[in-house]
C-alpha cells in the first residue's frame, strides 16, 4: 500500500452539542466503517459529554477497571469503545477527548508505535501553542514534565483507522477515585495526598477555558492539514442510534470480556 500524506484529503471537523456515552461510542464505529466505505472524508471529530461516564478499552475486564456499586451510586454511565486502551473517566467540561477517522494508506508502512506519534503530532503542536511542552510517549501517552496529559487508542478495520486521544483538563479525582479501580492504584502509587485533589494538567499548565484550547486546536490542525466545518448526517446518526440499541448500550457488550 502507497502511503497517503495529510494533504491528500479534505478534512473535515465535527463537533457536536453533548451527547449520551453510549452514542459517542457507536458513533465512533459508525464513522470509521464511514470513512473505510469512502461515504465519509477523513474526519476529526471533537466529543461533548451529555452525562459524566466512565469508557472503558476494547480489551479491558469492566469488573477489574470499574467499581459498579459506586458508578450507579454516582449516576456515572459506564460504556465501551471499539479501541484499545485503558478506562477513563469523563464528565462534561473536565477533558477534551477528539477521534481521527482516517484511511489507513495515511500511516501506511508505519509501525503501531509510529502511527501514534504519527496520528497526536498536531496535538503536541497546539499544546506547545497554549504554552504546554509536551511530548509522545510510547506506545500511547502525551506528557508533560508535570506528569501524563493524555491517552491515545486506536482500532483498524476495513483499510481504515480510528485515532481516539482524550486530554485530562481538570478532572474530579475523588470521584475518578471512587469509579475507576486501577485509578486508586495509579493515585497511590503516586503517593497523592488527598483523593480531593484534581488532575487539571490542561487547566492548571495553560489557565485557559476549555473552549479556547479545543479552539487553537481546530486551528492548528486546519493550518497543518486543511479542516472545513462538518456535521453527522442523519443517516449516520440513524445508523448509531441502532448500535446503541443492538451492542453499545447493552449489557452484554459492556461486560464482555474478549
Amino acid at each position: 500500500m502507497k502511503r497517503t500524506t495529510w494533504s491528500d484529503y479534505d478534512w473535515q471537523l465535527v463537533h457536536e452539542p453533548p451527547q449520551a456515552p453510549s452514542l459517542h461510542v457507536a458513533l465512533d464505529e459508525v464513522l470509521l466503517d464511514a470513512v473505510a466505505s469512502g461515504q465519509r472524508a477523513p474526519t476529526l471529530r471533537v466529543w461533548e459529554w451529555e452525562l459524566p461516564c466512565v469508557v472503558i478499552g476494547r480489551f479491558q475486564s469492566l469488573s477489574n477497571e470499574v467499581d459498579a456499586e459506586a458508578a450507579q451510586a454516582l449516576g456515572i454511565n459506564v460504556v465501551r469503545r471499539i479501541s484499545g486502551g485503558g478506562a477513563m473517566f469523563m464528565e462534561g467540561g473536565n477533558c477534551v477527548t477528539y477521534s481521527i477517522y482516517a484511511p489507513e494508506a495515511l500511516v501506511a508502512g508505519m509501525t503501531f508505535q509510529q502511527s501514534y506519534g504519527f496520528f497526536d503530532q498536531w496535538a503536541l503542536d497546539a499544546l506547545a501553542r497554549v504554552g504546554v511542552r509536551a511530548w509522545y510517549e510510547p506506545l500511547n501517552d502525551i506528557t508533560s514534565d508535570k506528569g501524563k496529559i493524555a491517552g491515545s487508542a486506536q482500532a483498524r478495520r476495513g483499510g481504515a483507522v480510528l485515532h481516539h486521544t482524550t486530554m485530562a483538563y481538570d478532572i474530579d479525582a475523588e470521584k475518578m477515585l471512587k469509579v475507576l479501580r486501577i485509578g486508586r492504584e495509579k493515585m497511590s502509587d503516586k503517593g497523592t495526598p488527598s483523593a480531593a485533589k484534581r488532575v487539571d494538567p490542561l487547566r492548571s499548565q495553560t489557565g485557559l477555558a476549555r473552549d479556547a484550547i479545543i479552539a487553537t486546536m481546530a486551528e492548528t490542525f486546519r493550518q497543518a492539514h486543511g479542516l472545513a466545518p462538518g456535521t453527522l448526517t442523519a443517516g449516520e446518526l440513524e445508523r448509531a442510534r441502532a448500535l446503541v440499541a443492538s451492542k453499545f448500550g447493552t449489557a452484554a457488550w459492556t461486560a464482555a470480556v474478549p
